[in-house]
């Protein structure tokens, strides 16, 4: 059964007389006064094997105190295996045992479990602690909305129809390494594709692309067609029946994405649709990326993310959205969850000119929310939301500090891009980057 806490502590750790080692202190301190949180964690852990001899893996506690140094400091999981070796103030932070040295496999398939609902209920007791200190009381808030790209490359159709043949030679491939596999009837047309794609990117004019599109499709499906006769091989032969099934998951998995693929690019080029963005699939390995475009900026491919912050600089509250939302839509869902994890109406609001409307007034008023300022007024008069030109420039330049907040996650704290894999990944990284953002801010506004 894996540890709760490390059993028995080293009397050498100690941190380093530096601002790192003080915040790290601070940090370590407020984990050792909440213990609760560590049933949370144990909770996401316990489905990892662990062996009922010898060593009985990393203890939940060293196992979350990894993750806070990975996303506070931004390292690699095996930049982090070296930390734990090299430095005294990691090793006093992470309370490892003393015959654990872990590897980066390790880290990495131990801080991955923790889920996204952990860390949020991590955040709020957090942010209940800073509510009892007076830190923070929610009483003010700012709104603001960014974008965490996925880990992918910008996509064009040429890529994902090479990733599609390129992925499923790669899975034929292992069907035909499986022990006691036949020879299976499939042949490799990575080349010829990786030739069309490539042709695609440096051919100008739409007749001459729509060509090479056409031939590349073709490949594509030529490829897509070897998997029933590849199975039906499989499954005629001695392979164990459960390998076989494992292999079929997974290819049917693609399969449906590569169809999609194919379908969206013949739509754009020769059926001349303008595909709408909650129909575009943008990476066969991270499906659920979403395109975000916020007005004439840059394009973005990853998800939306609606924060709200307080006077303090904590992040309240985070939303992962699903595809591209309008801010709009979005303004009273985020106040009503503030709402109902603080247990009472703000008296102010700041948000970005995006979730400005009418009726987003009318709603915030109605549930007792003093006032309202949007930073573009968008035709709504500034007595119509505020009592006084004065609250309202207060409010405006209360909501810009949020700017500085964002750039700072994405600075620091990784939010910028999330290098996680998955969906339920992709969430519980964002959780785990806010998570040690606050814990950093809620250490300087109340140091050792």
């Amino acid at each position: 059964m894996r540890e709760k806490h490390t059993v028995q502590k080293s009397l050498f750790h100690f941190f380093a007389d530096h601002e790192i080692g003080q915040e790290l202190q601070a940090i370590s301190d407020w984990l050792d006064n909440h213990p609760e949180v560590l049933d949370w964690v144990a909770a996401d852990l316990q489905p990892l094997p662990v062996a009922s001899c010898g060593r009985q893996g990393l203890p939940v506690e060293s196992v979350l105190r990894c993750a806070l140094l990975k996303q506070y400091r931004q390292v690699s999981y095996e930049e982090l295996a070296f930390y734990l070796i090299d430095s005294y103030s990691f090793q006093a932070f992470a309370r490892l045992p003393l015959t654990i040295i872990p590897k980066k496999a390790v880290l990495q398939r131990t801080i991955s479990r923790i889920s996204e609902a952990t860390w949020e209920k991590i955040n709020q007791v957090l942010l209940g602690h800073a509510k009892a200190d007076g830190l923070e009381r929610g009483q003010v808030l700012r709104m603001d909305s960014t974008a965490t790209d996925s880990t992918i490359h910008e996509p064009t159709d040429s890529g994902l129809l090479w990733d599609s043949v390129r992925v499923l030679a790669r899975l034929f491939d292992q069907a035909q390494a499986l022990e006691g596999a036949p020879s299976l009837p499939y042949r490799n047309h990575q080349r010829r594709a990786k030739k069309r794609m490539r042709a695609i990117r440096y051919t100008r004019g739409h007749d001459k692309k729509a060509a090479l599109y056409q031939d590349l499709i073709q490949v594509t499906r030529a490829s897509l067609a070897y998997i029933d006769p590849v199975y039906q091989a499989l499954a005629a032969s001695s392979i164990d029946p459960a390998q076989c099934a494992f292999w079929r998951t997974d290819v049917n998995h693609y399969r449906g994405l590569i169809e999609r693929v194919i379908e969206q690019t013949e739509r754009r080029l020769f059926k001349g649709e303008k595909v709408p963005a909650q129909d575009k699939l943008f990476s066969l390995f991270e499906d659920h990326t979403a395109i975000i475009v916020k007005g004439s900026r840059d394009i973005q491919y990853g998800h939306k993310l609606n924060l709200m912050t307080g006077r303090s600089g904590l992040v309240l509250d985070v939303v992962i959205e699903d595809g591209n939302p309008a801010d709009t839509e979005r303004f009273m869902p985020m106040l009503d969850r503030h709402i109902q994890h603080y247990g009472k109406v703000p008296r102010q609001v700041a948000a970005d000119g995006g979730y400005a409307s009418t009726d987003n007034l009318r709603q915030a008023k109605e549930r007792g929310v003093k006032d309202v300022a949007f930073h573009k007024k968008k035709g709504l008069k500034v007595e119509a939301m505020v009592k006084s030109n004065w609250v309202y420039r207060k409010l405006r330049n209360f909501r810009a500090g949020i700017e500085a907040g964002i750039s700072y996650l994405k600075r620091s704290f990784g939010l910028g891009r999330c290098s996680w894999k998955g969906l339920a990944h992709f969430k519980a990284y964002v959780w785990a980057s806010v998570v040690a953002h606050n814990l950093v801010i809620f250490a300087r506004l109340k140091p050792v």
